[in-house]
């Protein structure tokens, strides 16, 4: 079962999660359809190797596995599977140090779409 990046990632872009995937299946968008495809990471599904390596190294939180993505985010695993479809418009992201983000910016992440920050 694959792994989704979430919206939580939107403009976060961390790429630690880039750094600790044994298969490069963690891609940036470098197409032009920017209003489909926001400033965030996409996994390919059919790369993963559900390994979860990925899920712990998100300071944002913002992976899940597929069938426990949050309803909010439903829409986000067409978005990592269009990395199928479009796979020219995809380039695995270079891995590049990051400040990691404060709790408290966490939780006012996960409060912009609604979900418990507490959960």
């Amino acid at each position: 079962m694959p792994w989704t990046i979430t919206r939580l990632c939107i403009d976060c872009v961390d790429t630690g999660c880039v750094s600790v995937c044994p298969v490069d299946c963690i891609y940036e968008y470098v197409g032009e359809d920017k209003q489909r495809f926001p400033n965030m990471l996409y996994i390919n599904p059919d790369e993963c190797i559900d390994c979860g390596a990925c899920e712990p190294e998100c300071p944002w939180q913002a992976i899940f596995e597929e069938p426990a993505t949050p309803e909010v985010f439903k829409d986000d695993i067409a978005l990592n599977h269009a990395t199928l479809e479009l796979a020219d418009q995809f380039k695995v992201k270079a891995f590049a140090q990051k400040e990691h983000p404060t709790s408290d910016q966490i939780a006012e992440n996960k409060r912009k779409w609604g979900l418990d920050p507490n959960a």
